[in-house]
């Protein structure tokens, strides 16, 4: 070009030539798209090169996905077992304060004084031998 050479854009050029490269781009990716579906891009060098690493990383996924069910499951085992333990501690409560209720001093006195034991009035007495 010359020093003197004046040159005139077209205000839509420059939209054209962005729109050329977006439609370049949208074509790249259907094409890749394409590709997958298709499969190709299974016997592109890359992939082949590399394929020993693909394995190693869907073995990964793989225990991934794994852990998060054994994850799921241990949860539910620690639930129930936590809602067993709940309900046998309620059982062992309950049972306590029957056997308390029944083991109460005036109940026992009450129980007893038809067959003649009575409760003793004096304190009781320790008796020690020394030798």
């Amino acid at each position: 070009m010359a020093e003197n050479e004046i040159i005139e854009k077209t205000p839509g050029a420059d939209a054209k030539s962005k729109k050329a490269k977006k439609d370049k781009a949208s074509s790249k990716k259907a094409n890749t798209l394409v590709q997958i579906l298709n499969g190709d891009f299974l016997t592109k060098e890359f992939v082949t090169k590399n394929l020993s690493f693909i394995f190693y990383f869907i073995f990964l996924l793989i225990l991934l996905v794994a852990k998060g069910y054994y994850d799921k499951q241990l949860t539910k085992e620690v639930d129930s077992t936590q809602k067993e333990l709940d309900e046998l501690m309620g059982d062992y409560v309950a049972k306590k304060a029957e056997l308390e209720e029944i083991t109460k001093r005036i109940t026992l006195v009450n129980e007893l004084s038809p067959i003649g034991l009575k409760e003793t009035v004096n304190p009781t007495k320790v008796i020690r031998i020394k030798k």
